[in-house]
């Protein structure tokens, strides 16, 4: 092996990397089935998050990548070759666990150059690398320093580099950040991805915050009981959910009660809106931001939390609704005895709620 410079991409599908392909994925434990024909691909120099509720399939289907875990039906193809037969140690891919997963006997940069030595790589070679890839993940003065003398972050920052260090075709996260602090989890999602981009690795990212796959992802797949629900870009999952369990999992929907109009529009809080969908049902779903709140009138404010540059009112409607609404801080005032609340012009369409389960 040579210490070549990273390879380069640009994160967006059309880098350097390996193309990933997922077909008919099965994977059983006795009578509970945790991935049901999984589909998926991952252009190259793509980053995709698996994002879903525990117990979804998600880490089944990142150990099924791995090899930890043999698939009982389907396929596994990174450019058009079939790894499933292919041991783990064998598969050209690398891997970052949530509980970091260093050798507390080893320093950072023994631990990021252990991978290299049970490939033979010479001593000098491994040296070089380590301290380039320690560099990479902004630690060059750490390398001599054990993990018990490192932060969470500076942990998984050294896992991340020893991942990287025999320069996979595949990068596999398995909730990496979930162990870390808010501000250190937002620091280091900004880096992995910042790496990420850099080197042009076709990289799978597993996760249950929704934050994280929307803000990191090029594309999010989620998931629920092994199965697909929607695959697409973060901007079209969170404005355009393609099922009811969707809209509701990605970011905060409200249940608003309606009727379908003669000419096929969806009136909602009086309001006349296209349906995106089937228009069928009599309950349909809007964002928070689509909701406006005035003072005077039938509905009442129960609720408020303040969000920095939103803030978040909780209303009873009339009938009995509640909805969240977000408005501007500088604006949202306090609300007295009555308030009114109605969906925003240039609205988006909205999805009946009835479509899909």
């Amino acid at each position: 092996m040579t210490t070549a410079p990273p390879r380069t991409g640009t994160g967006t599908g059309t880098g350097t990397g390996t193309a990933l392909t997922i077909r008919g994925l099965r994977r059983t434990f006795g009578s509970a089935v945790a991935l049901d024909g999984l589909d998926l691909d991952v252009a190259p120099g793509e980053l995709l998050a698996l994002l879903g509720p525990s117990g979804c399939g998600k880490t089944t289907a990142l150990r099924v990548l791995a090899g930890f875990e043999r698939p009982d039906a389907g396929e596994v193809l990174l450019d058009g070759e079939d790894i499933v037969p292919v041991p783990a140690n064998r598969r050209d891919t690398g891997m970052v666990f949530q509980s970091y997963s260093l050798f507390p006997h080893l320093s950072a940069a023994d631990n990021v150059a252990f991978g290299m030595k049970m490939r033979k790589v010479p001593a000098p070679q491994r040296r070089a690398r380590a301290a380039e890839l320690m560099e990479l993940v902004g630690l060059p003065e750490h390398g001599d320093r054990f993990p018990h003398q490192l932060s969470g972050g500076q942990q998984q920052r050294v896992a991340l580099a020893r991942a990287l260090a025999l320069q996979p075709r595949l990068l596999l996260l398995d909730e990496p950040l979930s162990a870390l602090d808010a501000k250190v989890r937002v620091q280091l999602r900004e880096e992995i991805r910042r790496l990420q981009l850099e080197l042009g690795i076709t990289t799978v990212f597993v996760t249950h915050d929704q934050e994280e796959a929307l803000s990191m992802a090029d594309k999010v797949a989620v998931m629920r009981g092994g199965r697909l629900e929607q695959c697409a870009a973060p901007a079209e999952l969170y404005d355009r959910p393609a099922t009811a369990f969707v809209a509701a999992f990605v970011g905060t929907m409200n249940r608003i009660p309606g009727r379908l109009t003669s000419d096929g529009l969806a009136e909602v809080l009086g309001v006349r809106l296209p349906v995106d969908g089937p228009a069928t049902g009599s309950v349909f779903l809007l964002r928070p931001e689509a909701l406006e709140v005035t003072e005077g009138g039938p509905d009442t404010v129960t609720g408020c939390s303040f969000h920095g540059a939103s803030t978040r009112l909780t209303v009873r409607l009339a009938d009995a609704t509640v909805v969240k609404a977000d408005l501007p801080s500088h604006a949202a005032g306090s609300f007295g005895a009555g308030a009114s609340v109605t969906v925003r012009p240039q609205q988006r369409p909205v999805l009946a709620a009835g479509e899909a389960a």
